[in-house]
């Protein structure tokens, strides 16, 4: 074995994630809004006055990283579990053995519960005594709303801190940070790829740090191989052993997905939203969901992709089936409540309905024409008859004289005139 294929063998250590995970409050990358200087959760650490809390928000924001941070800040005991794996009984001996710990000690233990949205209401009283006493600190970390899935009792007790989505911005500093860390990170690797590539490895992330430097960790190593392929001894170029260059197609390989050409802030959002909505004005189902399952891939902001559909059931359905703009609106109170990913199955739902519901945009063009007339003619005068009369001077003025109550005729309809003067016999609709 030589040189280079040793090289191979030495991928034992953790992962690249495991290793980067931050070790003081200034490591974390994002979360500004709780963790900045001055900031409440990070005056409650670093002041030691934090008591039980849950966190909330998507994979990878840095729940479990918070939690570990805040232990090794204050000195306490740190016990993680998950409420996956974890009984009632493995959960009553953690909170005996911080109940002996405090009295022997008086040092706290921090009992971290991830996924705490699946202990269900028995599992979730059963830590109610430990909060309130104060024997154990507890942290729940949830991906769901907390006050749906965690019990009313244990939330009253408790703190809740909503941590944001990654940007774009935190997810390119935590690689840059990988790859300059000579200690734990790729620092001495000679790792290099261009701001495409960056791109695609940020938008394969899905916002989640954990899943960004997972990619990245498995593209070096491909990377790696690559450049070993390189090397003389391989009847490779040896100018190219000297660094290693993670390409698209390592990154492909390495997130075992291709990814598809979509910057939601470019072009080829506005092509694609485009081509959605266009295949369901032409009643093509099956383009309307093939569009819009380009859209779900690439990680669309699905509540965009729902109000899209909101104004294209009023727009372009319209008249020809009044139940289309309430079908879309629920749906995009559904997505927003269930989120993702589950909220692609009403999404897929609305679409093939808009596609295969008939259209009639006369509405819109209605309300188009009329804003026109309105801005052009400016402020025509209400007609008297339809004026209401709420003082003996607006009567003697002739306001409301002449009205005609419309159900008081046959079919609720008379011929009176509501449009001013100069629009009379307008027909918008």
């Amino acid at each position: 074995m030589d040189l280079f294929d040793a090289r191979l063998k030495e991928k034992s250590h953790a992962p690249l994630a495991d290793r980067m995970r931050p070790r003081v409050l200034d490591d974390i990358v994002g979360q500004e809004h709780l963790l900045g200087p001055g900031k409440v959760l990070r005056s409650l650490i670093e002041k030691d006055a934090l008591q039980s809390i849950i966190l909330w928000g998507p994979p990878g924001t840095g729940k479990t990283t918070i939690s570990s941070v805040i232990a090794g800040v204050t000195g306490a005991r740190f016990v993680q579990i998950s409420a996956v794996n974890t009984g009632l009984a493995e959960a009553r001996k953690i909170i005996k053995e911080a109940e002996d710990l405090l009295k022997l000690s008086r040092r706290k233990t921090i009992l971290f519960i991830d996924e705490i949205h699946r202990f269900n209401k028995a599992q979730q009283d059963a830590f109610l005594p430990a909060v309130e006493s104060g024997i154990v600190i507890l942290i729940g970390a949830t991906t769901e709303n907390p006050s749906f899935e965690v019990n009313s009792a244990l939330l009253s007790r408790s703190r809740v801190f909503v941590l944001n989505p990654h940007t774009e911005e935190s997810l390119k500093r935590i690689v840059a940070k990988a790859l300059a860390d000579t200690e734990r990170g790729l620092g001495k690797e000679n790792i290099v790829f261009g701001d495409e590539e960056m791109d695609i490895l940020v938008n394969a992330s899905n916002g989640d740090a954990r899943s960004l430097l997972n990619i990245l960790d498995i593209a070096a190593q491909l990377a790696d191989q690559d450049a070993i392929a390189c090397h003389p001894r391989e009847g490779g170029d040896p100018e190219n052993s000297k660094g290693r260059t993670i390409t698209r197609a390592i990154l492909e390989e390495a997130a075992q997905q291709k990814f598809l050409r979509y910057d939601t802030k470019g072009e080829e959002h506005y092509n694609v939203i485009s081509a959605f909505i266009k295949s369901m004005r032409n009643s093509d189902q099956n383009a309307a969901l093939y569009w819009l399952a380009r859209m779900i891939e690439v990680g669309e902001d699905p509540l965009f992709i729902a109000r899209r559909m909101v104004i294209f059931a009023s727009e372009d359905v319209g008249l020809a089936d009044p139940q289309a703009i309430q079908l879309a609106t629920s749906v995009f109170q559904a997505v927003h409540a269930v989120g993702m990913p589950e909220g692609r199955i009403p999404l897929g739902h609305a679409a093939a309905y808009l596609a295969k519901a008939p259209k009639n945009n006369s509405a819109y063009m209605g309300i188009e024409a009329a804003l026109k007339d309105a801005k052009e003619f400016g402020n025509l005068s209400v007609p008297l008859h339809l004026r209401n009369a709420v003082t003996k001077l607006m009567k003697g003025l002739g306001y409301g004289k002449g009205y005609q109550y419309a159900h008081n005729y046959q079919e609720a309809k008379t011929d009176m005139e509501c449009l001013p003067d100069e629009l009379k016999e307008r027909k918008y609709v």
